[in-house]
């Protein structure tokens, strides 16, 4: 079980946005021990594990700063500025958001971006959803009996030191070398390193670090190397923390003048959505329908170095003259498998052949062009 799950409240925070922590594998804890800082007691890799498990707050506040940079090639409308600069962010770039945090109940995010800011609130009962630049804001009300539950956020956003950690830590089996490398210093406070490393030569990522807060327990800060970086492709961290309960007001909510502000039962919110997501899908023109269970994606390899792959979705008209120069903007690649184009970087490679197949995984080009050639 992932150490946060028994821990909601710290899963509250944000929603986990790091699918570009492409982590498939695991591994079982070392027995080096960290060669901490005079200050600081030594901790196992072990230790550091139960700590995780263990760890609880009852509020903080702070900064956090997810940054990437994945040597990506600039492609428009995926990794070029096309105006989702957001979007780019998170691939070669930097997103910040503040939170505050005061039990299950009581929760703040706000995302700053240069297009404006984004707020979830949580207070009791009441979930606020504010946009500045869409001057809209969305309340739900919470049903009884569920008030007391942590409050699902949407995908989409940057996310928190705690769930790139859940991430990673959800990884842990015997393809993954577990340690520790010593003291480090995270937002001015003490923090232990432990360190998850493939065992499997093909894969791209070097190590996984997470330096845990000395006192508190919590994940400070999480690393992700590419093999033989000197310097994160990713990096989730707390600039600023403070474990000093939050002042109430901080999670009331009061629309500014100008607000559009819709009620929603949240009970039937996610239902509704659904619905409205399908009914307008269906409408398009060349509509995607959903794989038989023959297409459906298979997994090829095992722990870090396995392989994803999938027929890529029939689509027609705009929709696929939009995939199509999409595709067409990748490098073009052929071997004895067949020809197709390719998108890669520092931590993850795509192929889509020519013939409709997709293959993805954190693993080196050629071991994608093995997969396609079996």
């Amino acid at each position: 079980m992932s150490v946060f799950r028994s821990r909601p409240a710290l899963r509250w925070l944000v929603p986990s946005a790091a699918a570009v922590v492409v982590i498939g594998g695991g591994a079982a804890a070392g027995t080096i021990v960290a060669s901490a800082d005079p200050s600081l007691p030594d901790r196992s890799a072990a230790e550091l594990l139960v700590d995780l498990q263990n760890a609880k707050v009852d509020g903080l506040s702070g900064t956090i700063v997810q940054s990437a940079d994945l040597g990506l090639p600039k492609i428009a409308g995926l990794t070029a500025d096309s105006g989702g600069a957001d979007l780019v962010n998170l691939v070669a770039g930097s997103n910040t958001a503040r939170v505050w945090y005061a039990g299950e109940d009581k929760a703040r995010l706000a995302l700053m971006s240069t297009l404006g800011e984004t707020d979830v609130i949580r207070n009791g009962s009441d979930v606020w959803l504010w946009q500045s630049k869409a001057k809209t804001a969305t309340h739900l009300t919470l049903p009884a009996g569920e008030d007391k539950k942590p409050a699902a956020l949407p995908t989409g956003i940057p996310s928190t030191p705690q769930d790139a950690a859940e991430a990673a830590l959800d990884a842990i089996d015997p393809t993954t070398a577990v340690s520790t490398t010593g003291a480090a210093k995270v937002a001015g406070r003490d923090a232990y390193e432990l360190v998850l490393s493939p065992r499997a030569t093909e894969s791209l990522i070097g190590q996984v670090r997470l330096a845990i807060d000395a006192e508190k327990k919590i994940p400070l800060r999480v690393d992700v190397y590419a093999k033989d970086a000197v310097n994160p492709a990713v990096r989730v961290a707390f600039q600023q923390i403070s474990f000093e309960t939050p002042d109430a007001q901080q999670f009331v909510f009061n629309p500014p003048p100008g607000t559009k502000v819709e009620k929603t039962d949240a009970g039937k919110l996610e239902t509704e959505l659904e619905k409205e997501h399908k009914a307008a899908e269906a409408k398009k023109p060349g509509a995607v329908k959903q794989p038989a269970a023959s297409e459906q994606p298979k997994v090829i390899g095992e722990g870090w170095a396995s392989v994803v792959t999938a027929k890529l979705p029939k689509a027609t008209g705009e929709e696929a003259k939009q995939l199509d120069g999409v595709i067409d903007m990748l490098p073009k690649v052929s071997g004895s498998w067949g020809s197709g184009h390719l998108f890669s970087g520092s931590l993850f490679s795509v192929l889509v052949t020519d013939d409709g197949r997709v293959f993805a995984g954190a693993v080196a080009p050629e071991t994608l062009y093995k997969a396609a050639a079996k």
